[in-house]
């Protein structure tokens, strides 16, 4: 390609989405300079939507208003999400578009490696209880070496997480979607394998994409076959996990504990049993830091500019049939 002419959406000055956020805000302004930054670096330069090749959608859940604007503005043949999450773009079918859409899958891995980490160590070790106890509580700790992690996902916070188990000699397998074997981990398996490892799982770990597949993919049926001691860590999405099948099981001593960064609904409400729940630790979707994530896919931005006009494959490629 001879140009990347790339628009940003939303421009300066207009409603972010119906859930109330400016896009004016002083941290989208500041996300939309750097992404800006990023497509002049690349080679690129930048343009209104009716000049634009390329777009650079900044719009949380709003997939009626991107295919508007697709349908407004012919010429764009590229599209890049700040997000690894694209259910809901997916659902709405605009993934099946003939533009090539890409999104920030793998980009996030690291800091979100480190808060799965972060939650596994903290339930093992029943922070959340002695956190809340006003008084001497001493509590025997779980270690995590040589404990069987089992991780739902093959991307690229799978991949980190195995590399950040490796010193605690946990006996990793990771269930994915492609047959690919993760790197470090001492099995890969198929998706359809969930039931056969749950019952020697002490750690489960969910770190995958949100599909009609994989929604509720771990529900009253897939707790009850975990060991009683079995810890339960979701750093993906909130559906991922039957909410009400996680309470009870946690009520009933299925489980012994749940650290969440996601919970379904999301946010999780005032007043809710998880809240108040002694072997909960729920982080309130914030692995990422906002710092980190600007930076993050001002780099993809910049690589794919830099790509898009070598003719070169684009990073974080979407998958339509597959839905990410």
């Amino acid at each position: 390609m001879e140009e990347a002419r790339i628009a940003i959406a939303p421009p300066p000055g207009t409603e972010a989405d119906g859930a109330g956020d400016r896009a004016n805000s002083p941290a989208l302004d500041h996300l939309r300079a750097r992404v800006a930054e990023a497509v002049t670096a690349g080679g690129g330069s930048n343009v209104p939507p009716a000049e634009a090749n390329g777009l650079v959608w900044l719009v949380p859940g709003d997939p009626d208003g991107l295919a508007r604007m697709l349908d407004d503005h012919p010429g764009i043949g590229w599209v890049q999400f700040p997000w690894a999450g694209v259910e809901k773009f997916a659902e709405a079918g605009v993934l099946r578009r003939p533009q090539i859409f890409t999104c920030a899958k793998g980009s996030f891995a690291g800091q979100v490696a480190e808060h799965a980490l972060l939650l596994t160590l903290a339930c093992l070790r029943s922070v959340v209880r002695q956190a809340r106890t006003p008084r001497w509580c001493s509590a025997d700790p779980r270690s995590l070496h040589g404990l069987r992690v089992t991780i739902l996902g093959g991307g690229g916070i799978a991949t980190e997480l195995v590399r950040l188990l490796a010193p605690f000699g946990c006996r990793v397998r990771v269930l994915r979607r492609r047959p690919d074997k993760v790197e470090g981990a001492e099995e890969t398996l198929p998706s359809s394998a969930l039931h056969d490892v749950l019952g020697d799982t002490d750690v489960l770990v969910l770190a995958l994409a949100l599909t009609p597949e994989t929604r509720y993919v771990v529900d009253a049926a897939e707790l009850a076959l975990l060991p009683r001691h079995a810890v339960v860590v979701n750093v993906a999405r909130g559906e991922h996990i039957r909410t009400g099948a996680l309470v009870e099981a946690l009520s009933s001593g299925t489980i012994s504990a749940a650290g969440l960064d996601v919970t379904d609904p999301e946010p999780l409400p005032e007043g809710h049993p998880l809240w108040d729940d002694p072997r909960v630790l729920i982080t309130s979707h914030s692995a990422d830091s906002a710092d980190y994530i600007t930076r993050v896919l001002s780099e993809r931005v910049e690589r794919n500019v830099r790509n898009l006009l070598a003719g070169r494959p684009l990073e974080g490629l979407i998958d339509p049939d597959a839905g990410y």
